[in-house]
């Protein structure tokens, strides 16, 4: 048994002295400190929770190192691959235990974890009440068997992170939230409470709801109240419903004139679902909701709210760039932020379920969710990943994925899959169709999808016709062969793109190539590099332009993330992804300002590219491009035209940008104007060659933070020169210091080679820039921010507060 030694953790909100006879009242608390943890259950450390042991590193190519052929991306030999999961020392076990007082009269304790990496093992005073296999699901453990009511109850919870069990960074330990939920013997199950939106119709919307309640007696006199009021609290609807023989409530409310849910418009309401017996309350519970409803249609495409519309979606992983898998959520927040800025309106979980804490972000800032469960069934794509669990666990990860979610209005449809290699093999229609079914069953109002790779071989085996959603990665080449023997008519682009490149770096001569690598492990920043399987953004553009029957797409992927370093997979210390449209700390590439071009109808972009600081290129050929959403630009050199470009529909490449080849390098400047259709001036950039380094710029993604530990703030670092130019090419080290009422939490540059820790203070510059992340403390005040340069003596500081 695992050796434990006392830790008190005081919750006074949960000990309450009463009479056993009283019906306790429903309490939450969220577990986040008093925790101890080790990786030998000898030696430990306090932390808090979330927490990722493995995200301070070191990097190191020792740590799952994979000799592999990874067949997804064509490869049929194995070779070495050193940063395929972020070289991170995520592998082996580790022990988490904290220690809780409940009330004597606690007639029923729960722990919700919302996600444990992985494997988890729960035990309660030394005996197991629960377990989990897979690392990124929700899932419920009772205590109540288990603890001292009235005394000290210990929690000890025990992972296991096998190798070669991913083909990211997973990250490693209780990284999500752990909530301790207390309530009387008659309470209200939650993952049994759905409401959603039948129908909206002439002015009135119609919801359904169901609801179940536990510990009820026989014959007991009981009701579930489900009261709806808007966001200002204002009263909207309610409804009584009598509860049956076997606790289940159903019914539905109607809604006068509803303020509807759409990313534009998230519109929230309060439901409140109360239990009620022989005419008191017994227990409640309360979560936000929207009114809205999905529909995909042969005719129409994809419906929100009646409404056609085409999804401009990303793929995101699940870490948190310098975080790791820690969930946090302003950084969440600022990543929602910075992909609705561009355009984006949904967010496709790649390849993993979502936590709930992503689920409201994404509710309350407008973000439409395509929520995946696994990445594999029955076929392994890495030794000791999610196929070992499939068959035991699939049918319990969709219930709790489906139920754990379903009442969030930011969810569009359920993914079952990711490239499954059963597409094309004699059980996969059978293991899709009951996947599918057990969707439907829990959850009727939702499409189901998922992402296919190999649509010829899904198309022959009779799998890509039984999908609700005909999902498609990559191959936009075979829309068109293939659309005609597709009886759903439509066809999402599950994931796309997957184009490569490293924030402000440029090679030359540019090409349209795929697998190009180069001696310093980065890619060229002209956004015209992918991989063998994949292609660049203006192929996805133009499919969604031309082709009626598409109904939008997920970019893979918004940000770069750990692990999967494509088309570095080979070379080291390459340890993270190339694929962003941002990179690792949440800084835009010059392909963000394509997508916003593109995505972005409510303001103009025009963006230049490349840089203009260049040593030794004098007289070279250095073609320039222009990001607009314009039809045309002109591009000055020195105040010197150098022509005006118009977008070309028949051009791949000038669809979309506008495009000055034959530039040859002189420092300066160069300079773009945007006009519209009428000639009219819509936008203007200008890059300058920078001078000497000679200043520090930060700048804060927000000025104000909560005074709570998880709250963070992302100050970005620039060298400039003494006009305020951008040094492109600066890669000094940096210190960073925080002092008063917060602390250095994280920094990070973007650059995918880098293995400075992410947790040390000193960051080198790529590309000229970087990231602090700063967190408050607990404390009320200023936070002062203060990076430096000590070989030169240069320092700037930055003033925060937390309230």
């Amino acid at each position: 048994m695992i050796h434990t030694k006392n830790l008190s953790l005081c919750l006074a909100a949960l000990s309450l002295v009463g009479c056993a006879t009283e019906q306790q009242g429903r309490q939450e608390l969220q577990l986040s400190y008093g925790w101890q943890f080790s990786r030998d259950s000898a030696q430990w450390e306090e932390v808090a929770i979330p927490h990722d042991w493995a995200i301070a590193g070191p990097f190191d190519k020792k740590w799952d190192l994979q000799t592999v052929a990874i067949e997804q991306n064509g490869e049929t030999e194995a070779t070495e691959k050193s940063g395929r999961s972020g070289a991170l020392p995520w592998i082996g076990k580790g022990y988490y235990r904290t220690k809780i007082n409940l009330a004597r009269n606690t007639a029923d304790a729960r722990l919700i974890f919302d996600g444990a990496m992985s494997e988890p093992v729960v035990y309660v005073n030394g005996q197991v009440a629960g377990r989990w296999g897979y690392g990124y699901n929700a899932f419920e453990v009772d205590l109540t068997p288990y603890a001292c009511m009235g005394g000290e109850t210990e929690i000890v919870v025990a992972l296991n992170n096998r190798e070669e069990s991913s083909r990211w960074y997973p990250g490693a330990g209780l990284y999500r939230p752990v909530t301790l939920v207390t309530t009387g013997k008659m309470r209200i199950d939650e993952w049994k409470t759905f409401l959603r939106t039948k129908s909206i119709d002439g002015g009135v919307s119609t919801l359904l709801f169901d609801g179940h309640a536990d510990g009820l007696g026989e014959g007991e006199n009981a009701s579930m109240v489900v009261e709806l009021r808007d966001a200002d609290g204002h009263f909207v609807s309610s409804v009584d419903l009598r509860i049956d023989s076997c606790g289940n409530a159903k019914g539905t409310l109607d809604v006068s004139n509803p303020k509807l849910w759409t990313p534009e418009t998230p519109n929230l309401y309060t439901a409140k679902v109360s239990l009620v017996v022989g005419g008191l309350s017994v227990d409640e519970v309360s979560f936000k909701t929207g009114v809205r409803t999905v529909a995909v249609e042969r005719e129409s495409g994809f419906l929100l709210n009646g409404k056609a519309r085409k999804i401009k979606g990303v793929c995101l992983h699940h870490d948190l760039g310098p975080l790791g898998a820690a969930e946090n959520r302003a950084a969440f927040e600022r990543q929602v932020r910075i992909m609705k800025e561009m355009g984006a309106d949904a967010i496709r979980t790649a390849h993993n379920m979502p936590s709930r804490m992503q689920m409201e972000v994404c509710d309350s800032m407008g973000m439409m969710v395509m929520a995946e469960s696994f990445d594999m069934w029955i076929y392994p794509k890495c030794k000791n990943g999610y196929a070992r669990l499939f068959k035991e666990w699939s049918d319990r990860d969709i219930t709790n994925l489906v139920c754990r979610h379903r009442n969030h209005p930011s969810i569009i449809m359920w993914s079952i899959g990711n490239e499954i290699p059963e597409q094309g093999m004699v059980e996969g229609p059978e293991n899709l169709t009951r996947l599918q079914d057990l969707c439907h069953s829990l959850d009727e109002t939702r499409p189901v999808t998922q992402g296919m790779d190999r649509i010829e071989w899904a198309i022959k085996n009779n799998f890509a016709q039984l999908q609700d959603v005909v999902g498609m990665n990559y191959r936009v080449h075979l829309y068109e062969p293939n659309i005609d023997k597709l009886p759903q008519g439509i066809i999402l682009g599950s994931e796309t793109a997957s184009t490569i490149s490293s924030r402000g770096v440029y090679k030359y001569p540019v090409e349209v190539v795929a697998d190009k690598a180069y001696n310093d492990g980065q890619c060229s920043s002209y956004d015209t590099e992918y991989c063998s399987w994949s292609n660049i953004p203006d192929d996805d553009f133009a499919a969604q332009d031309d082709l009626p029957y598409t109904i939008g797409q997920f970019v893979w992927t918004g940000f770069d993330y750990l692990g999967e370093p494509t088309p570095y997979d080979t070379y080291w210390p390459s340890r993270s992804s190339y694929f962003g449209i941002c990179d690792l700390a949440g800084l835009p590439k010059d392909r963000y300002y394509l997508y916003r071009s593109i995505w972005n109808t409510e303001s103009h972009t025009t963006h230049l590219l490349p840089h203009w600081t260049w040593t030794g290129r004098n007289g070279e050929v250095t073609p320039v491009y222009c990001y607009t959403d314009a039809p045309s630009a002109e591009l000055f050199v020195n105040g010197k035209s150098q022509g005006k470009r118009t977008k070309e529909k028949d051009s791949k490449l000038d669809r979309y940008r506008l495009r000055w080849n034959d530039v040859k390098y002189e420092p300066g400047e160069i300079a773009v104007v945007a006009y519209d259709a009428d000639g009219n001036e819509t936008g203007r950039d200008t890059v300058r060659t920078a001078g000497a380094p000679a200043a520090l710029r930060l700048t804060a993604d927000k000025p104000v933070l909560s005074a709570k530990q998880a709250d963070m703030a992302f100050v970005t670092v620039e060298m400039v020169d003494e006009r305020g130019t951008l040094v492109p090419n600066a890669s000094d080290t940096l210190v960073v210091e925080v002092s008063g009422a917060g602390q250095f939490k994280a920094a990070c540059n973007g650059d995918a080679t880098s293995l400075t820790p992410f947790v040390s203070n000193k960051m080198e510059l790529f590309s000229g820039m970087m990231v602090a992340v700063v967190s408050s403390n607990g404390k009320v005040g200023d936070i002062k921010v203060r990076i430096s340069e000590p070989k030169s003596g240069m320092s700037k500081e930055l003033t925060l507060t937390a309230k």
